[in-house]
């Protein structure tokens, strides 16, 4: 029976900056048997010369898988930085092919030799791909005293990171600037973000971050301050938050639908619990639409999608949710629909301030089942000369699987 792997017409190549191949005895020869090299300008470079034909990977990296996979029935290399599956190239082709199509030769990531230059503990560090991705992305890791490993685009980039960090608190931030990690032009520099004043950075780059400085950490637990979330007063606060996280009990890679997003303060949590979760918001407000992508940005999960419609007019089409809250908008026609739709077992929890709004819940409840909650909460106000409590509208809540 022939071997899978000698079967495969794809070999997936990391190639370091010294032009080394990981696994170099395979993947020398994978390259001397090839039909076809294909890799970015400057892979081939790296690589060069070459006694077979090339081509040139484009830009943007989407348009160049179509082009490797009608190079089907041919023996190609592709070349790919440092391990291909490590915030790499490796995932986006090899979703496209079966298991006995492809193999792969990784190299060291830039995020061993980081480490390895660092002294840095790699399973403590947090590591993170920024050369296509907002800055933003670094929020969540932004706390006095963790180490944060980020691949940039090019250096602008570095200097876009010191002045964001700068921006949001974390001057004092330490940066070790790595340009060409594991080869001839490697190079390694230290400034603090607040004295960034490099101006000959180099692609390929990778960023140390030392956090420091007097910003505000996120916490890491649901019920974030309501400081964090710009909002029009249309947000679940602080308390409720947390409370309607407990209840929605996110788990990793699950997805919310947040209908009546607001300000979006309940699905960036839900977002925030775990990077695999996935989140759709649906507005109704563009105004409130456009406030909410704004606020999953600034907290660093641009990876909310928004929905501008009413439910349940407009719900999200494709995947189905694993949780659905409802914040506004809540009827008994959008609870018919919810439970009509979604799949047995998803789960469903609906926040109410109204008489109208809780005898519906309240309804629902007797007919379905699950469990609801009255929150009540007051603040601390002054009360003459002297202080008192001052009770806010109480929250029913109800939660169930449909």
């Amino acid at each position: 029976m022939a071997d899978p792997v000698s079967q495969a017409w794809l070999k997936i190549i990391g190639v370091g900056e010294d032009g080394r191949c990981g696994l170099s005895a395979d993947s020398r020869a994978a390259l001397a048997r090839a039909d076809l090299v294909m890799g970015s300008a400057r892979h081939l470079s790296l690589l060069a010369p070459f006694n077979r034909p090339t081509i040139e990977w484009p830009v943007p990296f989407a348009d160049g898988i179509d082009r490797l996979l009608a190079q089907r029935g041919r023996r190609v290399v592709m070349l790919a930085s440092g391990d291909p599956f490590w915030f790499g190239a490796g995932a986006a082709v090899t979703r496209h092919l079966s298991p006995d199509e492809w193999v792969a030769h990784p190299a060291p990531s830039t995020f061993t030799l980081a480490a390895a230059r660092l002294g840095w503990s790699l399973q403590d560090t947090a590591c993170l791909g920024l050369h296509a991705a907002p800055l933003e992305r670094l929020r969540p890791y932004l706390v006095p005293g963790r180490c944060v490993l980020a691949l940039l685009r090019d250096g602008q980039a570095a200097e876009a990171l010191a002045g964001y960090l700068t921006r949001t608190g974390f001057g004092p931030s330490i940066l070790h600037i790595m340009e060409a990690l594991g080869g001839p032009r490697e190079r390694l520099r230290s400034v603090t973000a607040d004295a960034f004043a490099l101006s000959d950075v180099a692609h390929p780059v990778a960023v140390g971050i030392a956090v420091a400085g007097e910003g505000l950490a996120l916490p890491s637990v649901a019920g974030r301050p309501d400081a964090l979330f710009d909002h029009d007063g249309q947000i679940t606060k602080a308390p409720i938050r947390a409370l309607t996280l407990s209840a929605l009990a996110p788990r990793p890679g699950e997805l919310l639908w947040d209908i009546g997003a607001g300000s979006g303060s309940i699905g960036i949590e839900w977002l925030l619990a775990h990077p695999a979760n996935r989140a759709c918001a649906i507005e109704a407000d563009p105004a409130r639409a456009a406030r909410v992508r704004a606020n999953a940005v600034a907290l660093g999960v641009d990876r909310l999608d928004v929905l501008i419609g009413s439910a349940p007019d407009a719900l999200p089409t494709g995947t189905l949710p694993d949780a659905v809250f409802i914040g506004g908008g809540l009827s008994d026609v959008l609870l018919r629909r919810l439970s009509g739709h979604l799949p047995a077992g998803t789960r469903l929890v609906a926040n109410a301030v109204t008489l109208e709004s809780e005898a519906l819940l309240t309804r629902w409840h007797g007919e379905r089942g699950g469990s609801l909650l009255r929150i009540e909460l007051a603040d601390c106000g002054p009360l003459g000369d002297r202080r008192g409590w001052r009770p806010r509208f109480p929250v029913v809540q109800w939660s169930t699987r449909l």
